[in-house]
């Protein structure tokens, strides 16, 4: 008995690991592509294409103070909201470095949310350097009520979750899950062509 349980155990792990793999890679959406999130049934819908962005303001890992409103909605912003402890989230993250290093800087801002806190900014300080990150990388809440303000404006309800903001301050792309970059690289590139 014991042995087909172990043997039976390894072919089941697979098939959960599967099915995991598969649902993650069916989680990205485009706003424009897909059915609005607020046709499922307690799925808060994420700010929809030509929504204004909400201006916030968070300290970064390092503690220096970033913002983002209306004097600051010159460049478009590629705004992630991840965890480290989310494997897709870090795989979004490795294209955001890509996508830094090739429009960042004087046309493009990219920065990345972290929704694990205040009691965590050491740890995720030490990942973003450990990472080479070079773009900004923000603390969002994290306080003893767990209240996370940007996120909650925003519409975050899963990691990772990933915006493009135009030159206007209007969302043009909102996604969950691995976004992927081929997908990011062609939202960037629409919407530094307006």
């Amino acid at each position: 008995m014991r042995s087909g349980i172990r043997a039976a155990f390894p072919f089941a792990t697979g098939v959960f690991l599967l099915a995991c793999g598969l649902a993650l890679a069916q989680g990205q959406e485009a706003i424009s592509d897909r059915v609005p999130p607020a046709a499922v049934p307690g799925k808060v819908p994420l700010l929809g294409a030509g929504a204004a962005a909400p201006a916030f303001r968070l300290a970064d890992v390092l503690g220096a103070n970033y913002s983002y409103g209306e004097k600051e909605r010159k460049k478009p912003l590629l705004l992630a909201f991840f965890s480290i402890f989310c494997l897709p989230c870090r795989a979004d993250l490795t294209v955001l470095q890509k996508i830094q290093e090739k429009y960042g800087g004087s046309d493009l801002e990219v920065a990345a949310v972290s929704l694990d806190g205040e009691v965590l900014k050491a740890t995720v300080a030490g990942f973003a350097k450990q990472e080479r990150y070079t773009f900004r990388v923000l603390l969002d809440g994290g306080d003893r009520k767990q209240v996370f303000p940007v996120a909650d404006s925003y519409r975050v309800t899963e990691m990772p979750t990933v915006y493009l903001v135009d030159r206007g301050g209007r969302i043009a792309f909102a996604g969950t899950g691995r976004v992927g970059e081929d997908m990011i690289e062609k939202i960037v590139q629409a919407v530094l062509k307006n």
